[in-house]
């Protein structure tokens, strides 16, 4: 494909996005400043903008990223409640930490497991045009929103991968502006990575501080 037909393929998308798209996409992008911020919104502004890609991938016949997005939607609602968890202090259970090699390895064997098994279905059961771009960056995502909820800092490598992979499959497929969303997103899960590095930094600054007597 030439940069020409690239460019004309984009126009032809944003002018025939949908307004349902719009709020998905927006939806999409703020629940990513949330998770950034370490703010609970990121899970009920997110589960609008899942809930509107299901119907959007089945349409697009995306039928992994579909059943990503019905995960997305079960794990927010499962995200919202350990981020709500609060100790008898107030203080917050579960706060930013980095993977150990335990963690490493299980991440990467759930990742390719279920690469593996989503390309299977698809390659199998389904009229999918992109098995192995759909899987893997399903897969991704999948290991990407487990971390998240644990908030383990490694969530934004798996974030950032996933938007890279996300970007030509959605734009091959004419959802043009969904495809311009995951650029911003990748620059989002960049900084994303940023922010939380340093936020734990903090944390773990603040505690070890000795008391003073």
């Amino acid at each position: 494909m030439s940069v020409t037909e690239i460019v004309d393929k984009f126009i032809y998308g944003l002018q025939h996005t949908t307004p349902i798209e719009y709020i998905a996409v927006f939806a999409g992008i703020g629940s990513v400043f949330f998770s950034r911020a370490e703010n609970i919104l990121v899970y009920p502004v997110g589960i609008i903008s899942t809930i509107i890609y299901i119907y959007i991938s089945f349409a697009g016949k995306l039928y992994a990223e579909a059943g990503l997005n019905i995960y997305y939607t079960v794990m927010s609602l499962i995200g919202w409640y350990m981020w709500a968890m609060r100790k008898k202090t107030g203080e917050k259970v579960i706060h930013i930490s980095v993977s150990n090699k335990k963690d490493w390895r299980s991440s990467l064997a759930f990742f390719f497991g279920m690469w593996v098994a989503l390309y299977f279905i698809l390659k199998k059961f389904t009229d999918s045009t992109v098995p192995i771009a759909d899987s893997f960056a399903s897969a991704a995502a999948y290991t990407g929103m487990l971390l998240m909820n644990k908030k383990k800092i490694e969530n934004w490598l798996w974030w950032i991968v996933t938007n890279i992979v996300s970007i030509p499959l959605y734009f091959i497929k004419g959802y043009v502006f969904t495809s311009v969303q995951f650029v911003i997103l990748l620059i989002m899960a960049v900084s994303g990575w940023i922010v939380w590095n340093k936020k734990m930094k903090q944390q773990q600054a603040v505690a070890f501080v000795p008391v003073k007597e």
